[in-house]
């Protein structure tokens, strides 16, 4: 397989996770499937110089997944031919003291792109629909009216936050953001070599965290409200890419090709034509700069 239909894994309609694999057969090799993100990097990493220059639209990618999905190497991979001031990664971690005083999107508002440039959520806004799904406690840091227990956090509660979600993403898409998200799934049986690995070489113990044991005992948990967060939140002006991630070299060209392939429709990004009043003094430049 060398290529793939980018709108079989784009969701646009109902779906159910247990519909799509987690790894997609091939029989390229890894410096193959390397080679065909080489490719696409280049390309895309020009678009977003002129789309700096153009300075109209910013793009936000949001990055989910399980543990040891691969979202930290991806980044690395995907955006290592991007201008360094042309890409801004944020990894949201818990809320802090200063963070829960606010409401739940506001640091993410805070992170939004600027004109021109390219932010990477890793772990989102979403997390918000997702770990605290299986955790409502974490609900109560909010500090919300009338949230006393969790025996308070109610369908309706869920169902308004999708909606909150859904109206931050038009809102922002309105105004010149361009947002792509990307869910990466894997096999739990891919999560336990991945974990084993961490644990059996020894430049990898720094990222084991007994905390991921926990949270993979909970991974039907996490997979249902992956999958109602995905149907509930996918929309033309923000959609959801399931990428198969047992392979990581497969899904980092997935997503590269698929973030390039969204850029192209953006027809109206051009470099801006240069001040006429200019132009005519380039013979005028030149002298000054002794040619």
């Amino acid at each position: 397989m060398t290529a793939f239909n980018s709108q079989d894994f784009k969701i646009t309609k109902p779906f159910k996770l247990s519909d799509f694999p987690t790894e997609i057969e091939t029989s390229l090799k890894d410096k193959e499937k390397e080679k065909m993100l080489d490719e696409v990097q280049k390309p895309l990493s020009e678009w977003q110089d002129v789309m700096y220059a153009h300075n109209r639209y910013g793009v936000l990618i949001c990055l989910q997944g399980m543990d040891t999905s691969g979202k930290d190497s991806l980044i690395r991979e995907v955006f290592k031919e991007f201008n360094p001031r042309g890409v801004v990664v944020h990894s949201f971690k818990t809320p802090n003291s200063t963070e829960l005083e606010h409401d739940y999107l506001w640091r993410h508002y805070l992170a939004l792109p600027e004109k021109g440039k390219f932010a990477v959520f890793n772990r989102t806004h979403y997390e918000n629909v997702l770990v605290t799904r299986v955790h409502p406690e974490y609900i109560l840091n909010e500090n919300l009216p009338g949230i006393e227990k969790v025996e308070d956090i109610t369908h309706e509660f869920w169902e308004n936050r999708f909606e909150q979600i859904n109206n931050f993403e038009k809102h922002i898409t309105q105004n010149g953001t361009i947002v792509l998200k990307f869910f990466f799934y894997m096999s739990k049986e891919e999560q336990r070599k991945r974990l084993l690995r961490r644990l059996e070489e020894e430049e990898h113990h720094w990222k084991f965290s007994p905390g991921d044991l926990k949270e993979r005992e909970r991974w039907d948990d996490y997979m249902k409200y992956y999958e109602e967060a995905i149907n509930k939140t996918s929309k033309p002006n923000a959609p959801w890419y399931i990428i198969p991630s047992d392979d990581k070299e497969m899904a980092r060209y997935m997503v590269g090709k698929i973030i390039w392939e969204e850029m192209q429709k953006y027809t109206d990004v051009n470099e801006p034509p240069l001040d006429e009043k200019v132009k005519v003094n380039f013979a005028e430049y030149k002298k000054q700069l002794g040619e």
